[in-house]
């Protein structure tokens, strides 16, 4: 009933998304709900989804509960392949995508490759994962720093708007480039729900069920890379929605796998959909970024759900 409940919830959240806002009539009303409404809609949900899932399978891999999709150093690789890009090689880019895109995508993709190479070794455990993944994460962070500090007030500016991390759209080009991504990080990450929920349990409890440790947390690793590779690198860095999904849906479903993670990727989609269209009405004559919201409300209500906890 309660899953019935969400699911409900959050086709309802969508549906108020498109329709959200001024009206118009005609050809503009048109335009307006069929390239930039609905196209935006989608992708928040290709990207809560992603962000969500991403989340509960993070913090069941490594058996920590503040585990995010930038666990592993994806966000911060994300980050500094689009200020490269801004910084020194304006907004020029093919005509699929922005070079900023491009860039961001590649450095997700080099950040979380150097973490599944330690992932990979015989000898390593997931604390040696995490550790790899917070060296990246400084290493990258780091390096952002430097590129900014050489950086035109023009470069600078519209790097500190994609780090806001935004949804709008125009057109289905976004949704194009995300959906594959998406689908295929959903099903890498959904097809190792039983060993994954094994290894939740500890390592050596995997092992001795037969549990093939290294490939399944190098499965996890990169198909959850992936899609947030690609989410990051067309939005930009949207906070704590992959943090507190996976703990508010876990009040609801408790710690089974099989039901957590793809209900994390359902409330994530439509979490981020309504912070989205809260932030392009909220203030009538200025859009404000979405992860200025998502992080607004995701701080509290992860203070309260540690509360509730203790």
């Amino acid at each position: 009933m309660r899953i019935a409940l969400t699911l409900a919830v959050v086709l309802a959240s969508c549906l108020v998304a498109v329709f959200a806002g001024p009206s118009f009539e005609g050809a503009q009303g048109d335009f307006v709900l069929w390239q930039l409404r609905v196209p935006r809609v989608l992708a928040g949900i290709l990207v809560g989804n992603t962000l969500g899932l991403v989340g509960a399978a993070f913090q069941a891999l490594f058996q920590n509960d503040l585990a995010t999709p930038s666990t592993v150093g994806t966000t911060a690789g994300a980050t500094l392949g689009a200020l490269v890009a801004l910084v020194f090689g304006g907004m020029v880019g093919t005509s699929i995508l922005p070079l900023a895109t491009l860039f961001a995508f590649l450095g997700a993709a080099l950040a979380s490759l150097a973490v599944a190479l330690v992932a990979v070794r015989g000898y390593a455990r997931m604390g040696d994962v995490l550790l790899a993944g917070i060296a990246v994460t400084l290493a990258s962070s780091a390096l952002s720093q430097g590129v900014q500090s050489v950086a035109d007030m023009r470069a600078l500016f519209a790097a500190t708007q994609w780090a806001l991390g935004q949804l709008p759209q125009l057109g289905y080009g976004g949704i194009r480039f995300l959906a594959p991504i998406v689908v295929a990080s959903t099903l890498l990450v959904l097809s190792q729900v039983r060993p994954l929920q094994v290894l939740s349990l500890g390592e050596e409890l995997a092992h001795a069920q037969g549990v093939h440790v290294r490939r399944v947390r190098l499965i996890v690793l990169l198909g959850g890379a992936l899609g947030v590779a690609g989410s990051v690198a067309w939005c930009g860095p949207i906070a704590f929605v992959g943090l507190i999904v996976p703990h508010i849906v876990r009040l609801t479903t408790g710690p089974e796998l099989r039901t957590l993670l793809p209900l994390s990727g359902v409330v994530g989609a439509g979490f981020l959909v309504a912070c989205d269209t809260l932030a392009r009405v909220i203030w009538s004559e200025r859009e404000l970024p979405v992860g200025v919201l998502t992080a607004t409300l995701g701080a509290p209500a992860l203070f309260m759900l540690v509360l509730r906890r203790r």
